[in-house]
């Protein structure tokens, strides 16, 4: 029979939410590494931005590039310490799991008996039914051959033994099968219960984890709409502009010049040669000479 594998079968499903409960960790571990590595790439990116060339209008451009390539390297970096804290989440989940079902492999032991006896029960009833039911056709066969009545009352004694003791085992099977069926159905219960609240509680680590990227999705599209205005209202003559300012080299114009004819030059009246006072020596001027003694 089927029946008493049932209790087998829950109870491994059980176990299986463990399973279930550490792939799932996994697998928003590894997400967590893909969001971190594509925030160092954007990271990357806007240092590549950075580093663009100053020269040229083009050049106020690459700020846009890394003023959005750093606000989203940031919205992935996010998004990874989100799926760490679930993760944590995870796995505290996970160790109440283990104790919930180390309790209820305590609490199932009388289940796991009930199996055990309706299983070794049946086994006897097929051993007695197979025996009775031996005795039965040897019982036809003498009468249909026309043994002695002796044989016969033997045969007969042997038949109604069996019978006795095939009854009795029905009786046993039947109060163990009844043991059985109560309390695989107070386990059964019990292990839906479990079902429930572990598919319960591992919807709601998978919403936090779709809310986290939905978050992150609405946060990279707002980045892109604010890169793309930035971008429409950066105009041509904007740029233009601002080049003009940043390298104007100012705004004097060459003064216009007329044609000048050659013309000589005349001397000023300044520069006509004066005589000089005479030199002479002290003493021997007019003025210096003695008056003639007369």
């Amino acid at each position: 029979p089927q029946y008493f594998k049932g209790f087998d079968v829950l109870y491994h499903n059980m176990k299986h939410g463990q399973i279930a409960t550490k792939e799932l960790a996994e697998f928003v571990r590894e997400r967590a590494a893909i969001e971190e590595t594509y925030s160092k790439s954007m990271s990357k990116l806007a240092k590549m931005a950075s580093n663009g060339s100053p020269l040229g209008t083009f050049a106020p451009m690459w700020d846009l590039f890394r003023v959005s390539s750093d606000k989203l390297a940031l919205c992935h970096l996010e998004l990874m310490r989100k799926m760490n804290d679930l993760i944590r989440d995870i796995n505290k989940y996970g160790d109440e799991q283990v104790k919930v079902h180390r309790k209820t492999k305590e609490e199932q032991v009388g289940t796991l008996d009930a199996v055990q006896a309706v299983q070794v029960q049946s086994g006897h009833l097929q051993k007695f039914r197979e025996g009775y039911h031996a005795k039965c056709i040897e019982l036809d066969r003498l009468r249909k051959e026309g043994a002695p009545q002796k044989e016969l009352e033997k045969a007969e004694m042997k038949s109604k033994k069996s019978a006795e003791s095939f009854a009795v085992c029905i009786e046993k099977y039947n109060r163990v099968g009844g043991d059985f069926e109560q309390k695989m159905s107070e386990s059964a219960q019990k292990f839906q219960d479990i079902e429930e609240a572990h598919l319960r509680q591992m919807k709601q680590l998978i919403k936090g984890y779709s809310h986290s990227i939905e978050d992150t999705h609405v946060q990279v599209g707002q980045v892109h709409e604010e890169f793309k205005q930035n971008v429409e209202n950066i105009g041509i003559d904007n740029l233009i502009q601002r080049f003009a300012e940043q390298k104007g080299t100012g705004k004097d114009k060459p003064a216009l010049v007329g044609f000048e004819e050659y013309m000589t030059a005349l001397v000023p009246e300044g520069s006509k040669k004066s005589r000089g006072k005479a030199f002479r020596i002290p003493g021997l001027g007019k003025r210096d000479k003695e008056p003639d003694s007369t």
